[in-house]
């Protein structure tokens, strides 16, 4: 076992590890810190795959972005952490057994006598002017560009789609037109009321 594969059997270790604190662990803060840890050990595996792209977009875009996002999301919610406890024993039994029965079929699907270190030989190394980047790119602009073209018009659409739910006026809602506002005279902002004094009798 040479210094690569010790490698790859710590890093997957600790990607399972992490993958499951993510889905056991109470805390939401927790968890997104331990799906940080996920994102950038996934980061290392691609990093021995020679997929530096790949692997430098997942911590810029994931770890870098999106879960700063959630960690964000996740502080500022009053997340009432003891409603969440309730029900995890009643539910555990049933969650442990669909948990071992996924363990089991992976297991059998993914299993050395079709996923084994002998069925796949290791990545030839490449040369010193190889850039991952622009191989990465010649197949996604050639073979795959008309599924990059579909996925980019049904990105787009999400975006309009959400732009115009948020931006939606509803009956109930109360908001500010900003044209008054800057359209308004100094003397509507205040108003003198003349009232007679009363009588003390």
């Amino acid at each position: 076992m040479n210094f690569e594969q010790l490698l790859f059997y710590f890093f997957s270790t600790v990607l399972v590890a992490a993958a499951v604190m993510v889905i056991t662990i109470r805390n939401p803060v927790k968890a997104a810190l331990f799906l940080v840890l996920t994102f950038f050990t996934a980061a290392c595996l691609w990093i021995l795959l020679e997929a530096e792209f790949l692997a430098i977009a997942l911590v810029l875009v994931y770890v870098g972005a999106v879960m700063v996002l959630f960690l964000f999301v996740v502080m500022m919610l009053d997340v009432n952490l003891v409603r969440l406890r309730e029900g995890f024993a009643e539910y555990l039994p049933i969650g442990g057994i669909v948990a071992v029965l996924l363990v089991l079929e992976m297991a059998i699907i993914l299993g050395p006598q079709r996923f084994g270190l002998g069925n796949f030989p290791e990545p030839a190394g490449h040369a010193a002017d190889y850039s991952n980047t622009r191989e990465l790119g010649r197949v996604l602009y050639t073979a795959y560009v008309y599924p990059f073209e579909i996925a980019a018009v049904i990105l787009l659409v999400a975006i309009i789609a959400a732009i115009a739910l948020a931006l939606r006026r509803r009956k109930d809602s109360k908001y500010q037109d900003p044209r008054k506002q800057i359209r308004v005279e100094p003397a509507e902002r205040l108003r003198i009321v003349k009232m007679p004094t009363e009588k003390r009798g």
